[in-house]
């Protein structure tokens, strides 16, 4: 009997498990208790509808359309982007416990995407964020990167980051996330 009753259990919670994860619905996601979860579980995600809250540290001034949910420190964040339905961000967000619902991406940083990035230097066709040629200092906080005043010693330490990675890992990249956002409201 209580084989049964295990079995049972099992079978059921394999059925949640699967309907949060694989239907074709873009309503359906996955709820994440928070963004230090999040991030210690990406990899599994990645392609996923999820729904996770935290506190939001900034919005971006370049267009409104990236904002930064906090994890339980200042040093554990994720970029979330909005997507076209949702345009920007609303100011009122910022300081404020935001739920967001949306698919998580990967972005992987590799040899070919810092070359590409020295080739629009070059070009003087890269993006610019933040004040001056060092970047948006909340984008790099949430990559995790150290100080870097300008885009060829943000590259200069991804290359480095990436060196240690394969020596550790075996992986050639740096994996980073962020969440493309469906929907978001303030609790």
């Amino acid at each position: 009997m209580k084989n049964l009753a295990l079995t049972f259990s099992a079978l059921v919670l394999s059925v949640l498990l699967f309907s949060c994860g694989g239907g074709k619905k873009t309503s359906e996601s996955i709820a994440v208790e928070n963004v230090d979860s999040l991030l210690l579980m990406a990899d599994s995600l990645v392609g996923k509808n999820i729904t996770v809250s935290g506190v939001c540290t900034h919005i971006c001034a370049h267009g409104g359309k990236k904002l930064f949910l906090m994890g339980t420190t200042d040093s554990i964040s994720i970029r979330v982007e909005a997507n076209e339905e949702i345009g920007t961000f609303s100011e009122d967000v910022v300081n404020a416990l935001v739920e967001v619902t949306g698919k998580l991406t990967e972005e992987r940083i590799d040899e070919a995407y810092l070359q590409k990035w020295e080739a629009d230097i070059a070009a003087e066709t890269a993006e610019k964020h933040g004040e001056g040629d060092g970047g948006c200092v909340t984008e790099k906080k949430t990559q995790g990167e150290q100080k870097a005043n300008s885009a060829a010693e943000r590259i200069a330490n991804f290359r480095k980051r990436i060196e240690a990675e394969k020596a550790k890992t075996g992986k050639e990249y740096l994996s980073f996330y962020h969440i493309v956002a469906e929907s978001y409201k303030v609790l």
